[in-house]
């Protein structure tokens, strides 16, 4: 989760809490019976729906989408934009190296199906089948928390009912009354929020962390492929922008032109230097004699 995104949540977070305040105190929306009904119901359902090692990575892969940062896909197009200058430049081999200095499995993977020599069908194959088998995963977390989202509510009805059922048994006793009649609406309420406020959001940054990382994924793929059939750098800029917003492809072609000018200064100071040294060594061998 970025900056701006936390603080919108901080601030809207203390306006609804505000707004139980103002309605007369938040004290007045609390009640224990009501959130042990909805909490311990949700549980069972969930116990029952999905095996304990599915529910941990769920709840790992929501923590993972809202504590790491997913790379831009304008980063993702500067990467494979340095990398295809750079295997222009120094060859293949000189990919993995930068393979191993990247946090991204992915692409990692990728690069070293271009340095051990697959062919285009067999890097495409592989690629293709992990992103499909991480697409199965995600949605499989992803249905964890819509899972839940959806028997929040039920349980806050269960919880009514329960209230209720305890008003009627109690009818002629005030006290009775006064004490089943928070629960019933209150557990109402309480399945609302863990639904619309909690988990359904949960399923949605897990659904749209997914779908942005397979952009990515589908750029990487693309990507390699060109660099694998030794693509000029400038048809692999025009093609990848094809993900990027009419505004930024400009700036990546800025940034094309950089990488270039970057990676030629490079060989020319490199050729300067062993010029240097080739030049230097007859004369050491001429005060040696």
């Amino acid at each position: 989760m970025n900056k701006k995104n936390l603080i919108g949540v901080i601030v809207a977070s203390a306006v609804f809490a505000g707004s139980f305040w103002f309605s007369g105190g938040i004290a007045l929306y609390w009640n224990a019976a009501a959130l042990a009904i909805v909490l311990s119901g949700l549980a069972v359902a969930v116990m029952l729906s999905y095996p304990v090692e599915q529910l941990r990575e769920a709840f790992r892969v929501v923590q993972d989408s809202y504590s790491t940062r997913l790379a831009t896909h304008e980063e993702i197009v500067e990467t494979l934009l340095d990398l295809s200058v750079r295997s222009k430049m120094d060859g293949m081999l000189s990919l993995e190296k930068a393979g191993e200095k990247t946090t991204s499995s992915f692409l990692r993977n990728a690069l070293m199906l271009l340095v051990d020599n697959f062919e285009e069908d067999e890097i495409k194959d592989c690629l293709k089948t992990e992103m499909s088998f991480f697409h199965m995963r995600r949605s499989e977390s992803e249905r964890v928390f819509q899972s839940m989202a959806r028997f929040a509510p039920a349980f806050g009805v269960a919880g009514s009912v329960i209230g209720l059922i305890g008003l009627l048994m109690g009818i002629d006793n005030p006290a009775m009354i006064l004490k089943h009649i928070p629960v019933a609406f209150i557990s109402t309420l309480y399945g609302v929020i863990f639904s619309n406020m909690i988990f359904a959001p949960m399923a949605e940054t897990v659904g749209c962390r997914t779908r942005n990382e397979l952009i990515n994924q589908k750029m990487i793929l693309d990507g390699v492929i060109a660099i694998k059939k030794e693509q000029n750098p400038y048809k692999l800029e025009r093609k990848l922008g094809a993900f990027l917003d009419a505004d930024d492809r400009e700036e990546k072609a800025e940034a094309l032109r950089n990488i270039t000018r970057k990676y030629i200064k490079m060989r020319r100071d490199e050729k300067k230097s062993k010029d240097k040294i080739l030049h230097e060594v007859p004369l050491v061998k001429a005060k040696a004699s």
